[in-house]
């Protein structure tokens, strides 16, 4: 593998090419909220959330969160089940988690102001050197660089770098790079600026290569491999799982809601969701299963089956397989959640949950228009 290096650009060029992605960012820049604010707390916040998630799809859920917890003391002193609430359908809930985590710390021990020193930000709870960096250059113009996907997209293709980018070695030397590159007199916005050129022009396919600012200096393009670069990384293997679920429902319309711990509540984020169990064979048989000797439920009559559903987990397929259980009397177990079904809105659940929730409604909504009249 040829070292990691984008010492082809000569230093007397340095001041042009960084000029030239300056301009294109202040013309083409898009207007997102978070790029409104100088505010740490909202920067973070936003930082937190486009990991894993995409900038539009990330916007609604900015802006519903920094509304209900504008302040860093506010996030500090809420409950974890509204901070989770209002994170709920980004997934990944250990963010939200630690990032209420990392505002309690900032609230008792920094006066509740996030730190502009490098290490006390690191310290703090979900806090790594990609977030530390854009939160202390885009907010306090700290001259740290950051080095995302986009980013490490941008050097890979600018230095006609192969191999696997996230190898150790390889990720040491383009972050080496990136501070290297670093604007400092405008470290904030030379950060935005490479991570927006990643995202709207040198994209994972199909870069648009003539209408980069910076393209002069891009040894992929001269190479033409622009587009075979990076290099895909091998992926995990898929791993397919069917999931039955139970939705309990009493003649009053409530459901009954576990939180489990441990491997058992993983793939709900360990959030409120339906009683649940891997099956490997009759799914409904394994679920009675389940449910009799876990919870001493046992089915008085038949399950009705719902609707099935897919969903996508990191490296897991899940296969989802709901069944609606007509009882005259919920279950009382201990930690349960008793709530009406068509309320699960209001509480925190993983998308997984709202898609069995979903089955059931959609199904109880049938039943209502196609009964007769008595």
């Amino acid at each position: 593998m040829r070292p990691v290096s984008l010492l082809e650009i000569p230093p007397a060029e340095m001041k042009s090419f960084r000029r030239k992605l300056l301009t294109w960012f202040a013309k083409r820049k898009r207007d997102l909220p978070w790029r409104r604010t100088c505010d740490p707390y909202l920067i973070w916040v936003s930082e937190i959330m486009l990991q894993q998630t995409r900038v539009a799809a990330a916007i609604p859920y900015y802006e519903r969160f920094t509304t209900k917890f504008p302040t860093v003391e506010s996030l500090a002193r809420a409950k974890t089940e509204t901070v989770l609430r209002y994170w709920a359908g980004l997934g990944y809930y250990s963010r939200a988690r630690n990032m209420q985590r990392a505002a309690k710390e900032i609230v008792s021990r920094h006066g509740g102001q996030f730190p502009r020193a490098q290490e006390q930000a690191l310290s703090l709870p979900g806090i790594g050197r990609y977030t530390a960096a854009a939160v202390l250059s885009i907010a306090y113009e700290e001259p740290l660089a950051v080095l995302d996907g986009n980013v490490a997209r941008v050097l890979a293709r600018i230095g006609a770098v192969r191999g696997d980018l996230r190898a150790a070695p390889v990720w040491r030397s383009l972050e080496e790079t990136a501070q290297g590159l670093l604007a400092r007199q405008a470290p904030g916005d030379w950060n935005q600026a490479m991570m927006e050129l990643g995202a709207t022009l040198c994209t994972p396919k199909s870069p648009r290569c003539g209408e980069c600012p910076v393209s002069g200096w891009c040894e992929a393009q001269k190479l033409g491999i622009a587009a075979e670069l990076p290099e895909a990384r091998r992926k995990k293997e898929t791993v397919k799982v069917t999931l039955a679920a139970a939705v309990l429902m009493d003649p009053q319309g409530q459901t009954l809601l576990l939180r489990q711990k441990g491997s058992e509540g993983t793939l709900f984020s360990h959030l409120w969701q339906f009683p649940a169990v891997e099956s490997t064979g009759a799914a409904a048989t394994d679920l009675a299963r389940h449910l009799q000797k876990n919870f001493a439920i046992a089915a008085k009559r038949a399950a009705t089956p719902l609707q099935t559903a897919r969903h996508a987990v990191t490296f897991r397929n899940i296969h989802i397989r709901p069944y609606l259980m007509r009882v005259e009397r919920l279950p009382n177990i201990e930690g349960a959640l008793v709530t009406e079904l068509s309320r699960l809105g209001d509480l925190p659940i993983s998308n997984l949950t709202r898609k069995i929730a979903q089955a059931a409604l959609t199904h109880s909504g049938k039943i209502r228009r196609t009964a007769k009249p008595s």
